[in-house]
């Protein structure tokens, strides 16, 4: 039996993030409820309230150009090419009678694994009606490509304002006689939607084309691409046609503040930025214009006009030069994705900033949320099509929608104030299960049989640390902001799927491209029936391994620190699922926005990597600085974590520096040792392992110190700055082991230690016990998003108790963060 934990059971995901409400800002760029004629994936859904890039893909060049499996090949390629390019694929088509933007794997191979059959659509606007409306001879619902008309108005629809494709239509030669004009060109006048593409596709009359699309009041320029001057419109196999473009875009950030200024304006035209096929596979213009025309007479032949013209011209062009435009196709369309989702990631940051702007009182608030133009009459004054959703288009703004898994403390669109940067997995704990009647057949010891299958109960769940204390932040009341990384596979697909529907973000969960070899990380327990582990087996490798890494900086550097510096929060907890080099960027991007930086060191091996971050480049600064200083505020390591970071400090040679010492003298322990002290405020035992002591010696690095004891409790350890109100409140007298005796207050800053041992919240019997995976993260989670609720003022020692019984009911749930979190608030 397979059940499924921490993901709520709703399927239907509702926009949330900064968007105030779904309909009542076209800018938000969404529509609240899927229909039976039109579905939006959730991945797509979630991207768009999130404000990440998102580029459109059409299905014709699958269906009605490629053969399978090539086609399907294609898709993936593009979708991949997208994701690692730092944005959100959104293929759209007709699948059984539906309209879909963003298609799952499984879908795109459903739709072109019929690709060149006769009953396969090629849509554009005017055919939406007939396609979803009605069935084939045989009663069985319609699959249809999406041309590029027919892929802006969807993509306009769910709220996509990128779309990449190939080479746009355009005026066919003998349009003045035959007015065989593609629709693409009148969609570009009324739907705003930017299409990249390698401009139109040369055995088209360009400079009608272009004068077609100036009367429909459509903005056209070409991107540079190295260039210097005037340069000409794009024929697709071919950088030069001999026509000038109207406009020289210089590269995609002028692409995007182009098409910025244009929707804050309301404009409901759209854009065409023609994007040149890269240099090195650029066709001969003499060799192709011999094969148009040879494929002109061809068609004019056998009569192939209107919507049939183009797939004829294309095939014969294929037969006169061989692979060699099958080779510039595959290439262009790739140039123009990846430049597409450029464009995309630089319009998302220009709509992020252009949110921080103060606004006048006589500004309007948003003017891209007002529809001008005859078809104004079609939509809402919020500017969503009043067929989108007839239950709801009139709606008008209201508050932010809170899922029934948000906390009634926080609401999703507001600014996060924790960011989380760790692993997010997927948990599988197989527990195994009695057989009815009594033990399973020659079984007597309860554990599953070595070398056979056994019957289990397996239970999925969200898991990682980094997923696991941002869960719990965000149950326990804060806004949270998780940045992590998942493969591009279904356990990935899975685990975004379930981090939306909890409410969180998925802005900043990054999807590493399939080439990359990188997985989702992954954890499978296996227990007796006493679910008790008996084998446990992880791969968690995404964030550090050699694969990754330079996705992983690209990811670093260009989003994830970005978004950190633009939102500023008050928290940042790291996990230490990250390489030494990235963890010390990290640490070094939150220093410079001031936030209070937790760290939960994971696991006995990697709580050493805090302590192996490379040294600053061309710096004569230690790669670790002490107390006033430190990179790390505050840790929450188990004893077996605690020893391995002391054991690596001191090997390392942290304990001889003389800025270590200079911290540790100013504490006023005696030169006689503090034996008695500590047995007194924790407990002999505890002295004897030498647990208070190894926290003492680390205090200089790490000023806070949670250690968690198990059923012993919390202690904590902190080391206080010499003016702090504390070494004088006789509330906190019983708890402080020290005071600085050197007079070293003004100049050092130590003021003393303070020490305090937190009894267990509760006593949890053995058969109470669910499960212990994820209770460690639980308890920082909660401390941290207590601190976050307070603000600057907030002390430790404050949330030690609620994060206590936080991790309580997570050691009772079955889940790796429980949700009975939300009482606690």
């Amino acid at each position: 039996m397979l059940r499924t934990t921490w993901l709520p059971s709703s399927r239907c995901l509702r926009l949330t993030g900064r968007t105030r409400n779904c309909l009542g800002n076209v800018d938000a760029r969404g529509i609240t409820t899927n229909s039976r004629v039109f579905q939006v994936s959730d991945e797509v859904r979630q991207a768009v309230s999130d404000r990440r890039p998102i580029v459109a893909l059409e299905t014709t060049i699958y269906t009605h150009g490629f053969p399978y499996p090539d086609n399907l090949a294609l898709s993936s390629h593009l979708e991949s090419l997208v994701r690692k390019h730092g944005g959100v694929p959104a293929t759209i088509g007709i699948l059984n009678g539906v309209a879909r933007v963003g298609m799952s794997e499984r879908e795109i191979d459903q739709l072109v694994a019929s690709a060149h059959d006769p009953n396969m659509l090629k849509i554009s606007r005017r055919d939406f009606g007939f396609a979803l409306g009605s069935k084939d001879p045989y009663g069985k619902a319609f699959n249809g490509g999406t041309t590029i008309a027919g892929t802006m108005v969807l993509a306009h629809m769910a709220g996509i304002k990128v779309f990449a494709t190939g080479g746009l239509g355009g005026v066919h030669r003998g349009g003045e006689t035959t007015m065989d004009i593609s629709a693409d060109l009148t969609e570009l006048g009324r739907t705003p939607v930017a299409v990249i593409s390698s401009g139109c596709k040369a055995f088209l009359d360009l400079p009608r084309t272009l004068e077609y699309l100036e009367t429909q009041g459509v903005a056209v320029g070409t991107f540079a691409d190295g260039r210097e001057g005037d340069v000409d419109f794009p024929a697709f196999w071919t950088r030069e046609s001999g026509v000038p473009s109207p406009k020289v875009i210089r590269d995609e950030q002028e692409a995007a503040e182009i098409l910025h200024a244009h929707g804050l304006l309301g404009l409901q035209s759209g854009l065409h930025f023609a994007n040149p096929i890269p240099e090195k596979h650029s066709l001969s213009k003499d060799v192709m214009e011999a094969a148009i025309h040879e494929a002109l007479d061809s068609a004019k032949l056998a009569g192939s006009v209107g919507a049939a013209a183009t797939p004829y011209i294309l095939n014969k062009i294929k037969e006169v030069t061989g692979e060699n435009s099958v080779t510039a196709n595959k290439a262009l369309v790739e140039g123009n994705v990846i430049r597409g989702t450029k464009v995309a990631a630089a319009l998302t940051k220009l709509e992020a900033d252009e949110e921080t702007r103060p606004k006048g009182s006589n500004q309007v608030e948003d003017a891209s949320r007002v529809v001008v133009g005859p078809g104004a009459t079609n939509f809402t004054s919020s500017g969503v099509s009043k067929g989108v959703s007839p239950a709801t288009a009139n709606a008008q703004p209201s508050t932010p929608h809170k899922t029934s898994n948000s906390t009634a403390n926080v609401t999703p669109d507001s600014q996060p104030n924790v960011f989380v940067a760790g692993s997010l997995a997927i948990d599988l704990s197989c527990d195994y299960a009695i057989k009815p009647g009594g033990l399973a057949t020659g079984d007597s010891t309860l554990r599953p049989a070595a070398h056979t299958s056994n019957p289990a109960e397996i239970t999925q769940s969200l898991g990682g640390v980094g997923g696991n204390v941002a869960r719990a932040a965000q149950l326990m009341g804060a806004g949270v902001q998780l940045c992590s990384a998942v493969g591009d596979d279904l356990a990935g697909k899975a685990a975004l799927q379930g981090l939306s529907e909890t409410g969180m973000s998925t802005q900043c969960v990054q999807t590493l491209p399939a080439e990359s070899g990188t997985r989702t990380a992954q954890y499978v327990a296996v227990n007796d029936s006493n679910r008790d582990l008996v084998i446990g087996m992880a791969d968690m490798s995404i964030l550090d391994s050699a694969d990754s890494a330079s996705t992983i900086d690209n990811t670093l550097e260009h989003h994830w620190l970005p978004e950190l510096k633009r939102n500023k929060p008050g928290h940042l907890v790291l996990d230490a699922n990250w390489s030494p080099p990235h963890l010390y960027r990290w640490l070094e991007a939150g220093r410079e926005i001031g936030a209070h930086i937790s760290h939960e060191p994971v696991s006995t091996a990697k709580s050493t990597r805090l302590f192996s971050i490379p040294k600053p480049t061309n710096s004569q600064d230690q790669p670790l600085p002490v107390f006033p200083s430190p990179l790390v505020d505050l840790a929450t390591p188990n004893t077996h974590e605690l020893t391995s970071l002391y054991n690596h400090a001191r090997s390392a040679g942290l304990f001889d520096r003389a800025d270590w010492w200079t911290i540790v003298d100013s504490m006023g322990l005696p030169s006689t040792g503090s034996r008695v002290q500590l047995s007194l405020l924790t407990t002999p035992a505890l002295v004897d392992e030498g647990i208070p002591q190894q926290t003492l010696q680390l205090l200089p690095f790490i000023p806070s110190i949670c250690t968690k004891l198990g059923s012993q409790g919390v202690l904590l350890t902190q080391l206080l700055p010499a003016d702090d109100e504390r070494l004088t409140s006789g509330e906190y007298n019983p708890f402080i082991l020290s005071r600085c005796a050197n007079g070293t207050e003004e100049s050092v800053g130590v003021g003393g230690v303070y020490m305090r041992l937190f009894p267990a919240a509760e006593e949890v019997k053995a058969e109470d016990v669910v499960s212990v995976n994820g209770v460690g993260d639980t308890f920082l989670g909660a401390l941290v998003a207590g601190m976050a609720r307070k603000g600057k003022e907030a002390r430790v020692e404050e949330f030690v108790e609620v994060a206590q019984r936080a991790a309580v009911e997570t050691l009772r749930s079955g889940e790796s963060v429980s949700p009975g979190l939300r009482g606690l608030v």
